[in-house]
């Protein structure tokens, strides 16, 4: 079975999700923060803002708003974000690292203003979910 999990906070990357879980006829999860973003904490001009602080140190975490109980029936996930400053939101690795994603097939897809996904975008996900194989993003 397939899983398109994602993180979105403009709709842009919620509107790929929705094409690619209608393509590959996947299920949908959302992923949310358990606090969600307000425009302020999204604000990166502003340097005090709650993303940019986030961002700051690789070992945040961001708690979720719930977690997707049934990983395990799934052999392939689309795993959707934003490109925050070259990586993952911080929520993102929090899901990564919930549950046990040892030989399940991560495809990643991004939305982005500027950022590119490299090798240390992926490098980043990989170690949050040691065992997963990761397709090209």
């Amino acid at each position: 079975m397939k899983l398109v999990a994602y993180f979105s906070t403009s709709g842009k990357t919620e509107a790929e999700a929705k094409k690619i879980a209608e393509r590959e006829d996947a299920d949908i999860f959302v992923i949310q923060p358990e606090e969600p973003y307000t425009s302020a904490d999204l604000d990166w001009q502003e340097r005090g803002c709650r993303a940019n602080n986030e961002m700051e140190n690789k070992s945040n975490r961001v708690a979720l708003a719930s977690i997707c109980e049934d990983i395990a029936k799934y052999d392939e996930i689309y795993l959707g974000f934003p490109l925050w400053w070259g990586y993952a939101p911080r929520v993102i690795n929090t899901f990564l690292e919930s549950a046990d994603f040892s030989g399940k097939k991560i495809i990643p897809f991004v939305t982005s203003g500027g950022s590119n996904y490299t090798q240390k975008t992926a490098d980043d996900l990989k170690a949050c979910a040691p065992g997963a194989n990761f397709e090209e993003g």
